[in-house]
């Protein structure tokens, strides 16, 4: 079985210096019907404006993943963490106990665009821990490349959790073939592009919820660029 999620259906915020769009219920979006899948919580895809961005505020008990699409993003935390998140990099932050971060655009004179994720934990009450690695998929370019899992494996950043989130950028016409086990779902999510998957056509912004199929295959009718998260049901 799998569920479209269009993207002109997802919740929207809009503050002047912040233009936001959720997946799953966040902040003053709550829909019953869309309130995460598996231990996927929150994607909302941001838009900041230059110099702006989110003022320290505090997390508990989840992981918290930020990828940048185009611009930078400087994060801070109360654990004495302090970086600039570049496209092409993917930083993972374990709030566990309870942690302070901000998160505002590194940048005076250009709007930052990013993907902020929040996957629910499998033990609560971890110690506060931070990381950030380059993976950039055109490294990979027309294949899947591991950008975090359970275990860190294939250079990817450690997720406490049982999910394998997986990048890629396909040129028109590209086609691969994603196999997911017994008892898992898998959430497809589009970035730049459009493409096809086990027949249904997405474009940017536009989810897929995959649950109970064996594999999903997807074809570039463009050139395109998708996360697609693997996970235990």
């Amino acid at each position: 079985m799998q569920t479209l999620r269009p993207s002109d259906s997802r919740g929207k915020a809009s503050f002047g210096w912040l233009d936001s769009r959720h997946s799953f219920s966040f902040g003053q979006y709550f829909d019953p019907e869309h309130m995460g899948f598996g231990p996927l919580r929150v994607i909302n895809q941001d838009r900041v404006a230059p110099g702006a961005g989110f003022g320290t505020h505090g997390h508990a008990d989840m992981e918290i993943l930020s990828i940048v699409l185009d611009g930078a993003l400087e994060h801070k935390d109360s654990e004495g963490n302090a970086e600039v998140i570049r496209p092409g990099e993917v930083q993972r932050m374990t709030a566990g106990t309870g942690v302070q971060h901000s998160e505002y655009n590194a940048s005076k004179t250009d709007p930052v665009h990013f993907l902020q994720i929040w996957i629910i934990p499998e033990t609560e009450g971890l110690p506060p821990s931070y990381e950030q690695k380059s993976l950039p998929l055109d490294d990979t370019r027309g294949a899947l490349r591991l950008l975090g899992s359970r275990e860190g494996r294939d250079g990817s950043i450690t997720i406490h959790q049982d999910v394998d989130l997986w990048g890629a950028k396909l040129s028109a016409g590209d086609a691969l073939t994603h196999v997911i086990g017994p008892r898992r779902g898998a959430w497809l999510q589009m970035i730049r592009g459009s493409v096809t998957a086990n027949g249904d056509a997405l474009a940017s912004g536009d989810g897929l919820a995959l649950m109970r199929e064996p594999d999903v295959r997807i074809e570039a009718s463009e050139d395109a660029e998708f996360l697609l998260f693997d996970m235990a049901l």
